[in-house]
């Protein structure tokens, strides 16, 4: 039986990124995706949003705390996690997207295109990162590929040819 278990979600942050670190010192941040409906409210055509809730570690964290805010149009690739915990009311069941990759499409006043989540070394525009698969050559979205391995292939090994 195969399980998958796989979001990709592109929208607005609802508010500013609020940094946090843990008792280890590892960075992490909650943020909100609105999301609009393909389709309109029956109300005199109104637009409805769906609200996400997500959480970034590590370096995808400090690069959101770092270079998005409110209205930021972003990229969450991640997995659905669900939790339970103690609350004053009782026991509270929450939902939320644990982000693997992060990615800016457009910053708050809308010009031009930023996506990346910034990388190891530091932070640099038209840069893509995954934490767990960044092998440190081209990532660069500007990049010719000339510091890429290179592979010898004729012909004869390809077979659709």
């Amino acid at each position: 039986m195969i399980n998958v278990n796989h979001v990709v979600l592109v929208g607005r942050l609802t508010k500013d990124i609020e940094l946090r670190k843990t008792n280890s010192g590892a960075s992490v941040c909650s943020f909100t995706v609105a999301i609009d409906r393909r389709f309109q409210s029956q109300q005199q055509g109104a637009q409805t949003a769906d609200f996400i809730s997500c959480i970034a570690w590590r370096q995808s964290a400090d690069f959101l705390a770092n270079y998005a805010g409110k209205g930021t149009i972003v990229s969450v690739e991640g997995r659905i996690q669900t939790r339970s915990y103690d609350g004053q009311n009782g026991k509270v069941y929450v939902t939320e997207v644990v982000a693997d990759n992060v990615q800016i499409i457009s910053n708050r006043n809308g010009s031009g295109t930023y996506t990346g989540t910034g990388n190891q070394q530091g932070y640099s525009q038209n840069q893509t990162f995954t934490p767990a698969a960044d092998t440190g050559y081209g990532s660069s979205m500007d990049d010719d590929f000339s510091n890429t391995p290179s592979l010898d292939i004729s012909s004869d090994d390809l077979p659709f040819y």
